[in-house]
């Protein structure tokens, strides 16, 4: 049984039954949202060495919270059975420890814990409110964390709060969308030609490397037009697998990173590229531009005409703050060090330093 399910049923068979009792009439969502493989559906027996198991999150208002949290987390204490469904409850403590801080409290003998709505938007995204949630903030905002608070699951939502903000986050607004499918293009305008230009040297380590960083920014563009957040970098292929666009893209990106010159690398490369243009053109995005793969400028090195792509791209952007932002890129964008990442307040100040 994988967790989401085994805490699902760890809240109907368990929790539910004894709360009912124990906080008759307390309205509150429950949920399995935040980190774990479980969220992604990618946990197996090797997930269960840390923070795996039946765990649920009880989410109440901020006066509920204060009258009946503590006291609700130990008396789930006294009556936990020590195993569900073969599975010791008890916390398993690497790398994340038990919720505790001043609108969140949890137990390290139980998965249960209890947050305010308020206090996983602050934790997991340096938020309190969605009202108002500006372009420059949801450039500061990985990803990996934006998956992490919209997948999982929601088992009960009494005052429909939880679900609403899960939606209102499930995916960025469109001129951020357009900017940051822009910036991806840069990103590959920037080093398309060097997979040539290193093997045409005699450098075929440092063609392959660049091959590679390009492999991931392809699938991370295709992340981006299918509308998924891509999650962190143990799961972006498994993720990545499970995309449309990967029928397609997969065979290119393996003939890249199988290729034993740097012409077939360079042009499996380019047909990627043209494939995500031509998917960029299908959602109605430059449509007055025409893909092409040709030379770079005067050097034999197979590239796409990206920066018309660009320029078509940000064009479309309407929200004139975002359209005159550089084309730079989001937090993932522009770094992938797990504790910026990680980090939402400093990733918020970081962007915000950077875009202006």
């Amino acid at each position: 049984m994988q967790g989401i399910e085994l805490s699902r049923r760890f809240y109907f068979e368990a929790i539910r039954p004894w709360l009912d009792g124990a906080g008759p009439g307390l309205k509150h969502s429950a949920a399995l949202i935040g980190y774990g493989s479980e969220l992604l559906g990618f946990d197996d027996e090797i997930s269960k060495d840390h923070n795996w198991g039946p765990r649920v999150h009880l989410l109440v208002s901020r006066e509920d919270f204060t009258a009946h949290a503590h006291r609700l987390v130990e008396e789930f204490s006294t009556v936990a059975p020590a195993e569900f469904l073969g599975e010791p409850i008890g916390w398993r403590s690497r790398p994340h420890p038990p919720a505790s801080g001043s609108e969140a409290v949890g137990a390290a003998d139980h998965g249960l814990e209890i947050h305010t709505l308020e206090s996983r938007l602050d934790g997991a995204l340096a938020i309190q409110s969605l009202d108002g949630l500006g372009p420059l903030q949801w450039l500061g905002l990985s990803e990996q964390r934006l998956l992490a608070f919209t997948a999982g699951a929601v088992f009960h939502d009494d005052d429909n709060r939880l679900t609403q903000a899960r939606a209102a986050l499930s995916y960025f607004p469109r001129d951020v969308w357009l900017y940051k499918i822009a910036c991806q293009w840069r990103r590959i305008a920037e080093e398309q030609a060097f997979v040539g230009r290193a093997g045409q040297v005699g450098d075929d380590l440092g063609s392959r490397v660049i091959a590679s960083r390009l492999v991931r920014d392809v699938m991370r563009m295709a992340f981006l037009l299918e509308r998924r957040y891509a999650p962190y970098a143990k799961w972006l292929g498994s993720a990545f697998a499970k995309l449309p666009l990967s029928a397609t893209l997969a065979p290119l990106l393996n003939n890249v990173l199988e290729a034993p010159q740097w012409q077939e690398r360079g042009n499996a490369l380019a047909s990627a590229y043209l494939a995500l243009a031509h998917r960029q053109l299908a959602e109605g995005i430059g449509a007055g531009v025409e893909p092409l793969i040709g030379p770079y400028h005067e050097r034999p090195f197979a590239t796409i005409n990206s920066d018309d792509l660009i320029q078509a791209t940000v064009a479309e952007i309407e929200d004139p703050i975002v359209r005159a932002l550089p084309v730079v890129g989001s937090l993932d964008q522009v770094t992938d060090l797990t504790p910026v990442l990680e980090d939402a307040r400093a990733a918020q100040r970081m962007m915000a330093a950077l875009l202006g």
